[in-house]
């Protein structure tokens, strides 16, 4: 069962395949989403990593969450669901 990690304070310079190599050394990784800016095409400073495992991702956890990465300490921790939005109909 894979689980979902909410990686925050980021590096702006950092990409998919470095997380990917910093959650590896974990378990094995399913999945890298890091999140840009729509307009920019920049990183937002935050993604979700999706380990394989939930016994990875609490490994990825407990050595990751507060990681220096390039002068910046990372906050890592399991991803919570969306909150809910009220819908946006037409009246």
């Amino acid at each position: 069962m894979n689980t979902k990690l909410y990686v925050g304070n980021l590096p702006f310079s950092t990409t998919a395949l470095e997380l990917q190599g910093l959650f590896a050394e974990s378990g094995s990784v399913a999945a890298i989403d890091l999140v840009l800016d729509k307009a920019t095409g920049r990183s937002r400073g935050f993604a979700f990593v999706t380990m394989a495992t939930p016994e990875a991702a609490g490994a990825a956890i407990a050595r990751l969450h507060g990681h220096p990465l390039d002068g910046r300490k990372l906050s890592v921790s399991e991803a919570r669901p969306p909150a809910q939005r009220p819908a946006r109909g037409r009246h």
